[in-house]
């Protein structure tokens, strides 16, 4: 294998934009290049074109156009459910989360409990599942709404939407779902979530370009809008639509949906080596979250007593892309915030190694990883202060 090649297996923090994606894209930014809000007619067609991507993402989640609100990432989104949710009830001052939340979800609710909101932040348990019956005492009719994700962004463990969505409407709160990891990755049916008031996804974890999302907002569900200005998006999001990445998205989501039994069985087979492979070859090693249900490109690995910063250089150096968790916690030494509420010990927190992977890769890049890790594996352990 060239030194030059590439393994790129950081699909949960970004994924390659697909050729057809930007094909799709090119005409919008140079002879259809008009604001869609004008009123003359080569902008009328943007327009058409622009709700026909629409139709496309609606498709995708199983909803009706109506209910799509195009937004610039899963972030933006988030915030849009949570802040916007909490303005439309402003009698109701509880909110609940997890402590395994994507920074946009976790940092959101701590700066509106700096503002007197009052959050509770639901546990986990060793693999990663959330305990429903803390949620079912922590609900109430004070809760303005329930954020909680679909698929966890470092473990890849899926929670019971359904199930969680029955106890929050029960109580009368709203149901948020960041369903960022999740999209692509498992279906995607609002019909068969009836629960489910907001839901958000974001482009760029779909092979579509970053700075583009979607918040799904069901029929009849308050929402004041956080963003003032124009008219757009049936006046929740003021803001000229960016119109390229909005074509490139539709187009990502009919092809990541015609794809996705293709990519189960892909990634499920690529995963399962991959782990099976590290687990034969190397000792005190865990798998976390291996007993929960997963999703099926997402393995996060942790070796005892190394420093994941120095796995992660020394893989850089055979080629391969990895993470350490989310892309937006890098730049902390501290371990993962979700491995610490999982209980996952220090001497292992400390040297979680995500690997996420897309159809793009292969079975020789498995084994190669493999010969990788556990090359690495021992070079570090050798000259660790920990070692027996």
């Amino acid at each position: 294998m060239s030194d030059k090649k590439i393994i790129y297996m950081d699909n949960n923090a970004t994924t390659r934009i697909y050729e057809e994606v930007l094909e799709a894209m090119l005409p919008y930014f140079r002879e259809q290049y008009f604001n869609p809000s004008s009123m003359y007619s080569p902008a009328g067609i943007i327009h058409k074109e622009m709700e026909k991507a629409r139709e496309q993402i609606a498709d995708f989640l199983g909803c009706e156009p109506i209910e799509v609100c195009f937004v610039s990432c899963g972030s933006e989104g988030d915030n849009m459910a949570i802040r916007g949710t909490i303005e439309a009830y402003p009698t109701k001052n509880h909110i609940i989360t997890t402590k395994v939340e994507h920074p946009a979800v976790i940092e959101t609710c701590r700066d509106l409990e700096r503002h007197g909101y009052r959050v509770t932040y639901l546990s986990v348990d060793n693999d990663g599942n959330i305990n429903i019956d803390e949620l079912k005492n922590a609900v109430n009719e004070n809760t303005a709404i329930v954020s909680i994700m679909y698929a966890n962004n470092e473990t890849g463990v899926i929670y019971p939407i359904k199930e969680i969505g029955q106890i929050v409407k029960n109580a009368g709160a709203v149901f948020h779902v960041d369903a960022v990891q999740a999209a692509g990755k498992l279906p995607l049916n609002m019909k068969d979530e009836p629960y489910i008031d907001m839901l958000t996804i974001a482009g760029h974890k779909i092979h579509a370009p970053k700075g583009i999302g979607a918040l799904y907002i069901k029929n009849g569900t308050k929402l004041r809008s956080i963003q003032t200005g124009g008219h757009q998006e049936r006046g929740r999001r003021a803001g000229t639509e960016n119109v390229p990445y909005i074509i490139g998205l539709g187009k990502a989501v009919s092809m990541v949906k015609a794809e996705l039994p293709k990519f189960i069985e892909h990634t499920s087979k690529l995963r399962d080596t991959l782990e099976a492979e590290i687990l034969k070859r190397i000792t005190d090693v865990k798998i976390n979250g291996k007993n929960a249900n997963r999703v099926s490109n997402t393995a996060n690995i942790s070796f005892k007593n190394i420093e994941g910063e120095a796995i992660l250089l020394l893989l850089d150096g055979y080629g391969i892309c990895t993470s350490s968790g989310s892309a937006c916690s890098s730049g902390t030494l501290e371990p993962s915030p979700v491995l610490q509420a999982m209980g996952v010990p220090f001497e292992y927190a400390h040297s979680s190694t995500r690997f996420s992977l897309s159809l793009d890769n292969t079975m020789e890049e498995i084994m190669y990883t493999a010969d990788a890790i556990e090359k690495i594996v021992s070079r570090l352990r050798e000259i660790s202060p920990y070692r027996n």
